[in-house]
Formats: C-alpha cells, sequence, structure tokens
C-alpha cells in the first residue's frame, strides 16, 4: 500500500486515504436548487474513492462577508438542514465531508463588487481596525468602494459566535468537522495579520479570535473536529511591509495545535485576495470571453476598470511561483513544531508529488495531500489517482490531473459563473477517458 492510499484520522474521524478535496467556490448559493447544486459539485469526488471532501467557504452571517458571487450562507438552521441529503449521499460512498466556515471581512463584495455594491448600499464591510492605507489609497482614486465597520469588543464576539452557531447546525446536518477559512483575505486571517490587526483589547491578540471561535464551536457542536488554514503572507508585495512571515505562521500553528484545533493546514498567501491564491497561467481565454464582458464590467464597474484587473492579472501571473506543492515547506516547518496532522495543498497535480510530500522517501512534509481546481476539470478525480494502478496508465496519464493550472476556471468566477473547466484540450482529454469508462470504479472502492 503507498502512502496516498493508507488511513489516518482527524479529530477520531476515520478517513480511508489521504487524498481530499481542497475547499473550493461552489457557486451554489441558497436558493431552491443549492443543495442539489453542492451534491452535483461534491459527491462525484468521494464516489470516486477521495476519503474527504470540505465544502468551500459557507459564510455565517445573513448579510454581508462573501467575497465572490453565489457563495452560500449558513446561517439560516432551516437551509443547514436541508444539507443532510449532501452529508448523506457522501457518506452513502463512505467518505467524510468538513464544511468551511468563513466572512470575508474587508474581502467581501461590497468592497469591489460594483454591481452587488448599488444593489446593497447599506451593507458596510466588517473590518478588525482602521483598513491599512494602501486600501484606502486604492479607495480615494476610485478603485475600491471602502466603506468599513470597526467591530467593538462585543461584536468580535458576536461574530465568533455566529461561527460557533454555524458549524452546531452543520453538525445537526451530519457534517464530519469543521473546516475555518482562515487565509485567502478572510476576515480570520486579518485578525492573524499585523497589516490589519491594530486593535488594543484582547483581540489584538492575533489567534485570539481563532480561540473564541473554537470556543463558541465547542459549545454548540462538541468535539465535532476542528481544522483551520493557517497563512503565512510571503507572497505580499514588496511595498507591505507589516506581514506574517513563514515563522510567525509557525508559531500561530504552535499555539492553535495546542489550544485543541485538530488539524492545520500551513498556506503561503499575500495580505491581498490576489493569484498568489491560485497560482498558474494568465487565463487569457477567460478573459477573452465575449460572453463574459458584461459580467465582467458589472463586477469592476465598467469595461475600463475590467481591464485594469486583467492587466493586474496578467502581472501577477508573472510574479508567482508555479512549482508544485508550492506550500510543501512550510507545512515541513509546520509539521515539526505540532502534534496534529497537517495537510498539504497548493499546485499538486501528480500523485508522484503527493507521495513525496506524504514521505513515500524522505521526511513527510504533510499527512494528508489536497488538490482544488483540478477538480473542476475531472469531478472524480480520484478514480486516476488512487488505487495501485492510478485508475489508468502512462498513456492516459493515469497519474496525473488534467488541470492545466491555466485559471479559466477562477476568473470567471468574479462574473458570477460557476466553477467549470473552460479549456477545450483538457475538456476533451476528460470527455475521452470518460468514453473509455477510466473514471468507473466498483462501489465501495477506495
Amino acid at each position: 500500500m503507498s502512502r496516498l492510499d493508507e488511513p489516518y484520522s482527524i479529530g477520531g474521524v476515520e478517513l480511508p486515504n489521504r487524498l481530499y478535496r481542497a475547499p473550493l467556490l461552489e457557486c451554489a448559493g441558497n436558493g431552491p436548487d443549492a443543495v442539489d447544486t453542492l451534491i452535483d459539485e461534491l459527491e462525484p469526488a468521494v464516489a470516486s474513492g477521495v476519503g474527504l471532501v470540505f465544502q468551500g467557504a459557507s459564510i455565517v452571517t445573513p448579510d454581508g462577508g462573501c467575497a465572490a458571487p453565489n457563495m452560500t450562507r449558513f446561517h439560516d438552521p432551516d437551509f443547514v438542514a436541508e444539507c443532510e441529503r449532501l452529508t448523506d449521499a457522501v457518506h452513502d460512498h463512505g467518505g467524510k465531508i468538513f464544511v468551511q466556515l468563513g466572512h470575508g471581512g474587508l474581502r467581501s463584495l461590497e468592497l469591489w463588487h460594483a454591481e452587488h455594491r448599488a444593489a446593497n448600499p447599506d451593507v458596510d464591510q466588517l473590518a478588525v481596525s482602521r483598513p491599512p492605507w494602501h486600501l484606502r489609497l486604492a479607495d480615494h482614486a476610485g478603485l475600491l468602494d471602502l466603506r468599513p465597520h470597526v467591530m467593538s469588543t462585543a461584536e468580535v464576539r458576536d461574530l465568533a459566535e455566529a461561527f460557533g452557531r454555524a458549524a452546531g447546525y452543520a453538525v445537526d446536518a451530519g457534517y464530519d468537522g469543521i473546516h475555518l477559512s482562515g487565509a485567502n483575505m478572510s476576515v480570520l486571517q486579518q485578525f492573524l495579520s499585523p497589516y490589519y490587526n491594530h486593535r488594543d483589547d484582547e483581540f489584538g491578540d492575533s489567534v485570539r479570535f481563532l480561540l473564541a471561535i473554537r470556543d463558541a464551536v465547542r459549545e454548540h457542536a462538541g468535539d465535532v473536529p476542528l481544522v483551520t488554514k493557517v497563512p503565512a503572507e510571503t507572497g505580499s508585495p514588496p511595498f507591505v511591509r507589516e506581514r506574517l512571515s513563514r515563522t510567525d505562521g509557525v508559531e500561530i500553528a504552535r499555539r492553535l495545535a495546542a489550544g485543541g484545533f485538530d488539524a492545520l493546514v500551513p498556506v503561503e498567501c499575500s495580505v491581498y485576495w490576489d493569484m498568489s491564491i491560485v497560482r498558474g497561467a494568465y487565463p487569457a481565454r477567460a478573459w477573452a470571453a465575449s460572453d463574459l464582458q458584461p459580467g465582467y464590467a458589472a463586477a469592476f464597474g465598467g469595461p475600463v476598470r475590467a481591464r485594469i484587473v486583467r492587466a493586474l492579472t496578467r502581472l501577477q501571473a508573472r510574479r508567482h511561483s508555479r512549482e508544485p506543492g508550492w506550500n510543501a515547506d512550510y507545512c515541513l516547518a509546520v509539521r515539526a513544531a505540532v502534534d496534529v496532522p497537517v495537510l498539504c495543498e497548493g499546485g499538486l497535480r501528480e500523485r508522484g508529488h503527493c507521495e513525496a510530500i506524504l514521505g513515500e522517501v524522505g521526511e513527510p512534509a504533510a499527512d494528508a495531500v489536497g488538490m482544488g481546481r483540478p477538480f473542476y476539470a475531472e469531478p472524480r478525480l480520484g478514480a486516476r489517482l488512487l488505487g495501485a494502478g492510478g485508475g489508468g496508465d502512462a498513456s492516459d496519464g493515469g497519474r496525473r490531473a488534467l488541470c492545466a493550472s491555466c485559471n479559466n476556471c477562477t476568473v470567471p468566477q468574479a462574473a458570477g459563473e460557476p466553477g467549470r473547466c473552460r479549456t477545450p484540450s483538457v475538456v476533451r482529454r476528460r470527455a475521452k477517458l470518460e468514453r473509455d469508462g477510466t473514471y468507473d470504479r466498483q462501489e465501495g472502492q477506495n
């Protein structure tokens, strides 16, 4: 048995293998078809043998906090109860499902999405402290619509409580664990980051907000496994002087593990929501698509501003390393400092890379490995990556995901489009594998 096929556990939840589907934007919203959309997005991964799937960031408040269009909210117990159909579907295949809970804080749609802002003029962004001067300058220049509401101590506690309530609803609906969206410029990262957090109350301690969420989760959801991303802001622009170093991130991880978190996901990112999150090629096809131009204009405030964002995307795509498993070194450092499972994701595309990170040869950098965008290209990817044969031979790339890291799936989400592969060569290759029966698995195979 290879390392990838070995079982392990997170907080007492047994998992059949060490491959997981990382959190993505399912773009399901909360409408009448939302649960069906979630099932369509997540069930294929576990049906293909993946042991654990993470439902993407689900917002814990009834308004504000969404970082992209069509995100799902988890504040309503009646809606979350309907998600039992999803958790049942996952469990029927022998898999487990954790929901990622989050809130955008300053990153929310109210900051950058022009059409949303116009439709919601009374909703401000929740802020940890007075926003950094770089954001205030962008606001003055008309590039952003910065209307921060700096939370009082009581409001911070209320937000932590909202995470706890959502976790309780999730456990009642059959979710196996809770994942906190602690990076990608979420409000949790904003509390952790010296770039954003200049509070003079107890929450000036960068970890205290996550520990308050832990307390609320334990109150409402019991001893459910609790996982969080742990950011290191190494991908930040050079003009940003206050940031989390990798050493800072390791210390945060040590405190969270000592504080009862059951697994950690170290990620190197930026203080901003930029291409450090989805490293890869410049998504030329997505930006050029004629059918998406109205959506981009609505999101960014007109065609001219959309072209500015497009140019910035091109520059950032050149700046960030695309090395497979770009978080591996950070994961290795965290794993040496904690005694809970460490999960690694970021640019993994080949089974060989996964095995190397899991320590097939040499020191393990992580206890499990995750992929995100490859599941947009191949919802049943696990069938090819798991098992002794990888579900295919060298001619069909059985041990490598088809995903080209071209980001043509991600940029359209700013215009409200669902996450799906838009690269014809990849779509054609998946269609051939489907015709050849490569993704077919016997029921219960892991």
